[in-house]
């Protein structure tokens, strides 16, 4: 069991001020947002004075029907040796559905969405567990997530799926107590029956972040205080054990140092509270707990295939909403996926807003309403521009002139030719897409 302490989740923006804070033992970096032959300075000096750094990861989608994707494992396995971390940390989610196991196109959600908790499903994350631990080398440990929607017919509660995750597979596992409090909210799940359920000697680390809730449902959003019920869930489960790490998460709208400090002093006294009254506890997990059946793998892969794709579609394609999920929900999901989507394509491609102006969001939301996203946020920025200007879009002149040019030049494989035969097909393309 590797003691971490108390850490901070490492962002760009907030370098600086994280390197000046007394009392961070240890950091975790988005993994795909790292280089790991081009390592910020920051990390290197953080390093350099004995900080921890852990990757996770927000890409794999081993709750998806599909094996893990190699190069992906390959990515994430490079990063935890190149930044010498004791483990590496994914999701339960899925964030992809469609492809060959469906004859459908592949779908990209943008975003980590729930599992139903079933047997297929967890037999289909257990297996993809299990490939994911043999590619790494060094343990893995896997966050449960923030749910807007609930799945119907699900046959187990958080806690025990998460107990029997681990019991089968050995993985370690990264609680997110604000993920709780979420669930709670949205879905009316008891935390403290979740943490009683759970396997705590399984326990890697803990994330703490905050959220804000609009119309009834929370919003996990990073980017907002640590409320009070988060701190009680997180109190709560340093009374049944002591934790090894726990981790404040923030991802925009970042406060200042002093802020952030305030906050990290919270959760320090959120943990002293429940250490304070620590007592034993034992799982309350109920009933025969059946290992995975024999030979009805690639059946449960082609069910969970069918069943996320149906979902994800309804998300982001605009397609029917399948039978016995809540409609209303899945509208709150599909606008936040949109918003998203929006927000993170002005950050990748900054270009965009600035040609279009006010008319950015409101042409990305249109076009986000029934055309998912499929290789990426970079390949959605070109997909978007390319819709907009096969649309006759913008209607502004100068601004089509611009995004013409922004799409051309970002659109090819190599950077442009000036060689009069590339020019002349070139001039073609714009020919034709005047039309």
């Amino acid at each position: 069991m590797v003691r971490l302490g108390t850490g901070i989740g490492w962002r760009p923006e907030i370098a600086e001020a994280v390197e000046g804070m007394p009392g961070i033992d240890w950091v975790e970096v988005v993994a795909e947002n790292v280089c790991p032959g081009h390592l910020p300075e920051s990390l290197l000096r953080l390093r350099g004075r004995g900080a921890t750094v852990v990757p996770h990861g927000v890409s794999l989608g081993l709750g998806g029907a599909e094996r893990p994707d190699e190069g992906r494992l390959a990515a994430l396995a490079e990063r935890a040796e190149t930044l010498g971390s004791p483990l590496v940390t994914e999701h339960i989610a899925f964030v992809r559905a469609g492809g060959a196991m469906t004859a459908s196109p592949a779908i990209e959600a943008g975003h980590l969405l729930p599992v139903p908790r079933t047997r297929d499903a967890l037999d289909v994350l257990c297996e993809n567990v299990r490939i994911a631990q043999e590619a790494l080398p060094v343990p893995l440990a896997v966050e449960n997530i923030a749910a807007l929607i609930a799945w119907p017919g699900e046959e187990m509660t958080e806690g025990q799926f998460l107990y029997e995750l681990a019991d089968r597979t050995g993985v370690r596992l990264l609680i997110d107590v604000a993920n709780l409090h979420t669930n709670h909210v949205n879905l009316g799940e008891d935390p403290a029956e979740a943490l009683a359920e759970l396997p705590l000697e399984a326990l890697a680390y803990v994330h703490v972040a905050g959220g804000f809730e609009r119309d009834g449902v929370w919003h996990d959003s990073h980017a907002h205080p640590v409320p009070e019920p988060v701190l009680d869930i997180l109190t709560d489960l340093a009374s049944r054990v002591s934790p090894p790490g726990v981790l404040l998460e923030r991802d925009e709208n970042f406060p200042d140092a002093d802020e952030m400090e305030r906050e990290l002093d919270a959760i320090r006294h959120a943990v002293g509270k429940g250490a304070e009254g620590r007592r034993a506890s034992t799982p309350a997990v109920t009933g025969v707990r059946p290992g995975p059946r024999e030979g009805s793998l690639g059946a449960a892969r082609q069910r969970l295939a069918l069943a996320q794709t149906a979902v994800l579609s309804s998300l982001v394609a605009g397609t029917p909403v399948p039978e016995g999920f809540d409609r209303t929900r899945i509208g709150v999901q599909a606008r936040a996926l949109a918003a998203k989507r929006a927000d993170v394509v002005a950050k990748v491609a900054p270009e965009l807003p600035v040609i279009l102006g006010e008319g950015y969001r409101s042409a990305f939301l249109a076009y986000a309403q029934t055309l998912p996203m499929t290789g990426g946020y970079r390949r959605d920025a070109l997909d978007f521009a390319e819709e907009l200007l096969g649309g006759g879009g913008p209607e502004d002149a100068r601004a089509r002139r611009e995004l013409r040019r922004w799409w051309l030049e970002r659109s090819g494989p190599r950077p442009r030719s000036d060689r009069p035969a590339v020019r002349l097909a070139r001039a073609t393309r714009r020919v034709l897409l005047r039309r």
